[in-house]
């Protein structure tokens, strides 16, 4: 039996393009030990072209960011019948929206912070509310122009003000929730392990993400049985909520300072997560038993055209 030719889109137009070329070589890499073809694809605007020329089997969509994970290329590919990997056009277009994920799992009973929506300079010229309070771009990934407006600051981020902002006009502005961040991926329909995610860092930014040593995964989680089942039960929630498929990592934070069980809430769901190796969904695929080959053949197998 011949082996299934993948094309490892990759790079792509968006901020996060250097995170996404890593991602897909070493996605790229592993489907080759495990005995694809695989042809990388640095994703431009002249895609549809490429992929026709290409003609593969399977477009493994190791994109992150705008035009990768918000219901752009999964539409190129629905347009081509190219079968592909993670959510589809609705469920990515949802999931990168966060106002209107949150308005979803609202709907479906999964707890929420807090916001409002306003343009960029109105939230610069005065607190939307009273702070503690976060501010972060409506769709954009990898914690991109997010700001923690401390409690004490007598104004909000003049950032937002800035010439070469290219987040969006408006912003989401939303309740801060102190505590300790923790993460869920849900494979098909199974939630795997809890991890939580320690930094020194300000909170987990790009450079939390992505640095070498700027933080720790604890897998599993070191909190109550009952409230690790609970996260798992909210990424299963949530990816069944906005109708994702394949893999997806659910962000959550947890003040177990707040009453007897705490406060934990769902801040967003990635459709597109990290792959490298190190990433969290990987060490969570390694907790359950799958090695990352193992992890992105089963990517490849899921893939599918209506999704």
């Amino acid at each position: 039996m011949m082996s299934k030719h993948v094309a490892v889109l990759m790079g792509g137009v968006a901020n996060e393009r250097p995170v996404s070329l890593k991602s897909g070589a070493e996605c790229a890499r592993a489907l080759r030990n495990a005995g694809y073809t695989v042809t990388e694809v640095d994703v431009g605007y002249d895609i549809a072209e490429k992929l026709r020329e290409l003609k593969p089997d399977v477009a493994f969509n190791a994109l992150h960011g705008p035009f990768g994970e918000d219901g752009t290329i999964q539409g190129v590919l629905e347009f081509l019948r190219i079968p592909y990997t993670h959510s589809g056009v609705l469920a990515s277009a949802l999931a990168m929206n966060k106002h209107q994920a949150k308005i979803m799992f609202k709907a479906a009973g999964i707890p929420v912070t807090d916001h409002t929506i306003a343009n960029r300079a109105e939230v610069a010229r005065a607190h939307m509310m009273p702070p503690p309070y976060v501010v972060k771009p409506i769709s954009d990934g990898s914690s991109f122009g997010v700001f923690i407006v401390k409690g004490d600051q007598s104004h909000p981020p003049q950032e937002l003000l800035r010439e070469d902002w290219n987040s969006g006009e408006d912003v989401m502005v939303e309740r801060y929730i102190p505590g300790r961040e923790l993460t869920c991926a849900v494979m098909g329909d199974v939630a795997l392990g809890v991890t939580e995610i320690v930094t020194d860092l300000n909170f987990y930014n790009y450079e939390a993400k992505y640095a070498v040593g700027g933080s720790r995964h604890v897998i599993p989680a070191e909190i109550q049985p009952n409230i690790y089942d609970k996260v798992q039960k909210m990424a299963l929630k949530a990816h069944a909520a906005l109708g994702c498929r394949g893999v997806t990592r659910s962000d959550f934070r947890y003040n177990d300072q707040a009453g007897p069980d705490g406060e934990l809430v769902c801040l967003e769901i990635n459709t597109q997560p990290g792959m490298t190796e190190t990433s969290l969904v990987p060490e969570q695929a390694r907790h359950a038993g799958h090695s990352f080959e193992e992890l992105v053949s089963w990517m490849v197998e899921d893939a599918s055209c209506n999704r």
